[in-house]
């Protein structure tokens, strides 16, 4: 088999490994199936199973009230960049209020606007996105349609510690690079969505967790694809789901719950590996730096510099050839990234700071 190498890529990211064994064993021919998950029908008994134990796990590990419904898209989460404001905003009469802490919601920003008026509640731009911000900062008004965040820039490497306190408004979050990461307290939630690639699964799935007064609000002149709610009386079949993906959605929700325990025992192991990079990032006297403030620091992506930048290629060069791949930082912003999803060993975050150090110690006078 060929060398796995550490994948720091921040998606598609990391599996974890007995998800992709089960699913290598599974190939070819399903047990009871006498065929692949790639063919068989989802309308299927077997899929049936897959898609319902698949949603059972989500519900165990984030707790999920009753009164969400838990389904499962298509289009990723530029998708639902729009289908958030063209359900909620479009026609309301009201605006919706943005927290802008990076790439990510800037980009939902853009959407919105095809929809309606948006509200910026918070810009981090003057300090480059570097922190998520303070309960005084957020300029919300109580009206509005909805306060939408990204819980977790996956470029700045900037992560909301806690959920903004937003009263009454519905809170609807992108929390693709963050999910399933700790744990979640989802009835402060509206919507709460993320695609697959980063912690949950391959891509080409999309996991919405949507309270059902949200589903009833939903227009009925939308078309259906682009419907919470005829998404949700079709029970995620309006069309041919990605079957292959949302199989490994429940392989890996089958590896949280039963072989590392819960999403307490998977933060506990998050914060240690985020820890151990960041620790050795500060103790550097300045050769790495990181670009997320402390207190606002994701569990996910570390997003840092080497102070000399043309020390930069070599370094991830080198990185390269140590099995320590896909380091560099986001095209649009540079530098390095290392991202460190549940998957990710913290043997594979030892493995880079060993490497880190070394290169700091031969590349300073």
């Amino acid at each position: 088999m060929e060398k796995r190498v550490y994948n720091f890529s921040p998606g598609p990211a990391m599996l974890p490994l007995p998800a992709l064994e089960e699913a290598r064993r599974n190939l070819l021919a399903l047990p009871g199936a006498g065929c692949s998950v790639l063919e068989i029908s989802h309308r299927s008994k077997t899929f049936t199973e897959i898609i319902e134990q698949a949603e059972a796990n989500l519900r165990k590990l984030l707790a999920i009230p009753d009164h969400y419904r838990v389904l499962f898209f298509q289009g990723g989460a530029q998708m639902q960049f729009a289908m958030v404001p063209l359900n909620y905003l479009r026609g309301s009469g009201k605006a919706a209020d943005y927290i802008l802490t990076g790439t990510w919601s800037k980009k939902a920003i853009q959407e919105a606007k095809t929809q309606g008026e948006v509200r910026v509640a918070f810009d981090g731009q003057s300090e480059n996105y570097s922190r998520a911000p303070e309960a005084g900062e957020l300029d919300l008004n109580p009206d509005a349609a909805y306060v939408y965040i990204a819980s977790n820039e996956t470029i700045q490497g900037v992560q909301f510690p806690v959920e903004p306190e937003v009263g009454d408004v519905p809170l609807m979050c992108d929390a693709s690079s963050d999910i399933l990461c700790r744990p979640t307290p989802v009835e402060k939630y509206g919507i709460l969505y993320a695609c697959a690639q980063k912690n949950l699964g391959p891509a080409g799935v999309t996991v919405v967790i949507i309270r059902d007064d949200l589903i009833e609000r939903a227009p009925d002149d939308l078309p259906s694809m682009l419907s919470y709610k005829t998404f949700a009386e079709g029970k995620s079949l309006l069309n041919t789901p990605p079957t292959f993906a949302i199989y490994v959605v429940k392989l890996v929700t089958d590896w949280l719950l039963d072989e590392i325990g819960g999403l307490e025992k998977m933060q506990e192991i998050n914060r240690r590996k985020a820890a151990m990079l960041c620790d050795l990032i500060d103790a550097s006297g300045g050769f790495y730096e990181v670009h997320a403030q402390p207190g606002s620091r994701s569990l996910m992506n570390v997003a840092f510099r080497l102070a000399d930048a043309t020390l930069e290629d070599p370094f991830l060069k080198q990185a390269e050839a140590r099995d320590l791949a896909a380091l560099q930082g986001h095209r649009s912003v540079g530098g390095c990234r290392a991202s460190i999803y549940n998957a990710m060993p913290v043997e594979g975050v030892e493995a880079l700071c060993e490497f880190m150090q070394e290169f700091q110690d031969s590349h300073r006078g």
